[in-house]
């Protein structure tokens, strides 16, 4: 069980920092004004990167990273 929650993890971690990453490529083109043409929304006109569906992923991802870090500490004291 202790190796299953470890690649939770892992794959959780990963999956944040992907969602986090994307993010903020897109705040970074929405602060210069320009179309983001590789994130979630692709637009000729830049979009408010907090009304797409990668900031919502984001928190998700990180509320399940963040559960599966104290079932890896409770699992770990025993």
């Amino acid at each position: 069980m202790k190796k299953i929650i470890i690649a939770q993890f892992i794959i959780l971690l990963g999956g944040t920092l992907f969602a986090w990453g994307n993010f903020t490529w897109e705040l970074i083109n929405y602060l210069n004004n320009k179309a983001c043409t590789t994130g979630c929304v692709i637009s000729a006109t830049p979009v408010n990167p907090i009304y797409t569906p990668c900031f919502f992923g984001a928190i998700f991802f990180t509320i399940a990273f963040v559960l599966s870090a104290i079932l890896l500490k409770k699992i770990n004291k025993k």
